[in-house]
């Protein structure tokens, strides 16, 4: 069984996807983006390591009645896509009612054939560019990032959602 690492959580964020949502932080990212907003998730050398199976414990124990949703962001969680793939499965399972989002500095057409994508409903892709910064877009940080409804692109045309 693979491992994630994880270096936090938060309780129902009203910023990283609607409504109020779980977010669980994974540990390390390669881009280094000027401007990151987690620039203490960039090393892989921190958090904590977790197998799926514990992760989704952990979410159990913080799931609260006005959670609406499970969002992983990072760090980059799909720089450890294969132990996310099996902690997303197991969520899917466990919680099928909750739509799931993942923040990723990849872009969907760079992994549009990984097998985690069929756990993922909103991916937000592309890395954090710090000129093309723009605080009124919704739960993204600049301009060249896209909101991804996963499910209705993987057919072909990529599907953005429009969130006022």
């Amino acid at each position: 069984m693979n491992t994630i690492k994880l270096s936090g959580i938060v309780k129902e964020s009203v910023v990283d996807g609607p409504g109020f949502r779980l977010v669980i932080f994974t540990q390390g990212c390669p881009r280094h983006c000027p401007g990151c907003h987690n620039p203490d998730l960039i090393p892989a050398s921190g958090g904590r390591e977790m197998t799926p199976r514990e992760v989704l414990q952990l979410i159990k124990q913080n799931i609260t009645p006005l959670t609406g949703g499970i969002t992983f962001s990072g760090g980059d969680p799909l720089m450890q896509a294969d132990a996310l793939t099996e902690t997303l499965q197991l969520v899917r399972q466990e919680y099928p009612q909750y739509s799931i989002w993942v923040y990723t500095g990849y872009t969907f057409e760079e992994i549009k054939n990984w097998p985690v994508l069929q756990y993922i409903d909103v991916l937000v892709d592309g890395p954090y560019e710090e000129d093309r910064r723009d605080i009124s877009l919704a739960f993204r940080g600049s301009s060249n990032q896209r909101l991804i409804n996963v499910p209705a692109s993987m057919g072909g045309k990529v599907q953005c959602l429009t969130i006022p």
